[in-house]
């Protein structure tokens, strides 16, 4: 089956991703370039037609992790630096969709407005 193949190399992709991004962490590396590192790793080696997405790899090193936490000694404590980014944009954009009192008042006409609107 063609789909259990691909799952297999997402898998064993999404392990090598973790233990790249691992090791770099417990060695003393930051989060952007351990990150840099594991993606690209699995954005070259995925075996799909297309690219992996950042969240997708992210989930895909998680999972390994996860499912393997010996494997990935301490690297739990670094799972969550993979998220922060998805987390911020979400809120950024809650935040910029949210209306204030000061939004509602420009929005709703006046009567002054209507009137003006039509006399010429």
């Amino acid at each position: 089956m063609p789909t259990t193949s691909a799952m297999a190399v997402a898998n064993e992709t999404g392990k090598k991703g973790a233990k790249i991004y691992c090791f770099m962490r417990s060695n003393g590396n930051n989060h952007e370039v351990s990150w840099s590192a594991a993606y690209a790793v699995i954005k070259r080696q995925g075996g799909s037609l297309f690219k992996s997405s950042p969240e997708h790899a992210s989930v895909m090193i998680t999972e390994a992790v996860v499912e393997e936490p010996n494997g990935y000694p301490n690297c739990g404590q670094y799972l969550g630096d993979l998220f922060k980014e998805s987390v911020n944009a979400t809120d950024e954009e809650t935040s910029s969709n949210s209306y204030t009192s000061s939004d509602t008042s420009n929005t709703v006409p006046s009567s002054n407005d209507s009137e003006q609107r039509y006399e010429y």
